[in-house]
């Protein structure tokens, strides 16, 4: 496993990642973050690590930016990892274009605030749940998937995939399996979201 016994790992992001940290059902929420957290405390249990959520729905690459300095670099980390980007196209398919991030913007803005931490990290790309790759949002989050690949690469952190993971399970069951919308997965979608950071967590 990548982590070490006493590590800070934090997950920032969007709704996906947010899934009612704050209300509730905090401190984890109830989606991919909790279900990961379970699976490697089962799989580890004599490694004690602290987990910490710090998605916040709704979130893009901008949102980030304004929170960046207190809900990242002053956590002090040992492992970040980032999944942001689905609001940043979704938007301009929707009734806020205006609020939609250039890819341009994406790609520096990310790469600013990643650059800003000293710590360990692990970039999970944007993704759409859905088969045609023609479809104007697929088309347009691939290209954003294609910018958090290289984004990984280039800082030497570890990717989660999970527009390939998706990819995967709609050769078996339709996008509706996943998440009803498209972006926001119900149980079973939240679950492969797991599994997908556990084979990276568990690859050493």
């Amino acid at each position: 496993m990548i982590f070490d016994d006493g590590q800070r790992v934090l997950f920032i992001g969007d709704s996906i990642t947010d899934c009612g940290r704050t209300g509730p059902l905090a401190p984890y929420g109830d989606g991919y973050v909790n279900l990961l957290r379970a699976l490697v405390t089962a799989r580890h249990p004599g490694t004690g690590l602290t987990w910490l959520n710090r998605g916040v729905s709704g979130d893009t690459v901008r949102h980030l930016r304004a929170r960046w300095a207190r809900d990242a670099v002053a956590e002090r980390p040992d492992w970040l990892s980032v999944m942001i980007g689905i609001n940043d196209v979704w938007r301009a398919f929707g009734d806020r274009p205006h609020e939609a991030v250039p890819i341009d913007e994406y790609e520096s803005t990310l790469r600013g605030l990643l650059s800003e931490l000293d710590c360990r990290l692990i970039v999970g790309t944007p993704y759409f749940i859905e088969p045609d790759p023609t479809d104007a949002q697929r088309a347009q989050s691939d290209r954003y998937a294609a910018v958090a690949r290289r984004i990984a690469a280039d800082f030497g952190a570890l990717l989660v995939d999970t527009q390939a993971m998706f990819d995967g399970l709609l050769e078996h069951r339709g996008a509706e399996a996943w998440a009803p919308d498209r972006v926001h997965p119900g149980l079973e979608g939240h679950t492969a979201l797991a599994l997908a950071f556990l084979d990276v967590i568990e690859s050493k």
